[in-house]
């Protein structure tokens, strides 16, 4: 089975209001840790994690989930 590379790690596929919430899972649990609302160390490694998916996806238009599925939430130029 032959995979498009740039379809799967380059092309935007992440738009409209999936991008909005990606940024605010992104932002949330960044304002939950700088309140230091939970003190153990498992939570705030998942939070962060967490954190940075949202972020990361955000920012970049792109998931890799979705290039592995062949979902787009981006509008089609």
């Amino acid at each position: 089975m032959h995979m498009d590379l740039e379809r799967l790690f380059i092309a935007e596929n992440v738009g409209g209001i999936d991008l909005l919430f990606r940024a605010f899972v992104g932002i949330l649990p960044l304002i939950v840790l700088a309140w230091g609302l939970f003190g153990a160390w498992p939570i705030k490694l998942i939070l962060s994690a967490v954190s940075f998916w949202g972020l990361f996806t955000s920012i970049t238009r792109h998931c890799l989930a979705y290039g592995l599925l062949g979902w787009s939430t981006a509008k089609k130029k």
